[in-house]
């Protein structure tokens, strides 16, 4: 059986502000590397055979601590890259509700039929990250696998593994630092958690705050 672990980045001022990140590449804030470093203290495996990340930093960085505790490589692709939204990059909601008012309702209504101008759709992003899935876990069977990617990227990869439709995706909760996991075996993915952040438990402030 191959594991794998679905990992989001630590939480960024531009996550504080509710704006739109996509590719920008955003730093973490002071609060997501306390995050991160707790996350790799506290990871919920013996061992870690391959740690892969997406390229921008708050990913990189976040991959990079785990990479410490096992002694891994950070492996960085693009590939792994959060949705490119576009020109709502560095928006927050309510700006992109303004300007684009019919695209403000598809956000999180009809997310399957949402096209950011300049962007991607989501299932541009879900065959992406699938795509990635297949080769990572093709490439280390029986081994246990750490992906270090984004919010809305994870949900699509989780959408894919459920069988979910992607109007759905939302639906999905992906805190910060938030740990997934799924097992492969039989030619088929299981979930078998989804949104662990018992790790933050260790730390005097959550996602949540």
């Amino acid at each position: 059986m191959t594991k794998i672990y679905l990992v989001r980045h630590g939480l960024t001022e531009w996550n504080s502000g509710g704006r739109f990140q996509g590719h920008s590449d955003i730093a973490l804030a002071e609060k997501g590397v306390k995050q991160a470093e707790c996350l790799a203290r506290h990871f919920p495996a013996e061992k870690i055979d391959a740690i892969y990340s997406s390229d921008l930093q708050r990913a990189a960085s976040t991959a990079g601590f785990i990479a410490e505790r096992f002694g891994c490589e950070v492996r960085k692709t693009e590939n792994l890259r959060e949705m490119n939204f576009g020109e709502w990059e560095g928006l927050t909601f309510e700006q992109i509700s303004a300007k684009w008012p019919e695209a403000g309702k598809q956000i999180f209504f009809t997310p399957d039929e949402l096209k950011p101008p300049g962007g991607e759709t989501f299932e541009d992003v879900e065959k992406r990250a699938s795509r990635e899935l297949e080769k990572i876990t093709a490439a280390h069977v029986g081994e246990h696998v750490v992906l270090v990617a984004h919010g809305a990227f994870l949900r699509t990869i989780l959408a894919y593994a459920l069988h979910i439709p992607l109007r759905y995706v939302w639906r999905i909760r992906q805190g910060n630092t938030a740990i997934s996991r799924l097992t492969h075996g039989g030619n088929h993915f299981t979930v078998d958690y989804v949104n662990n952040v018992a790790h933050l438990q260790h730390l005097e402030f959550t996602d949540e705050d």
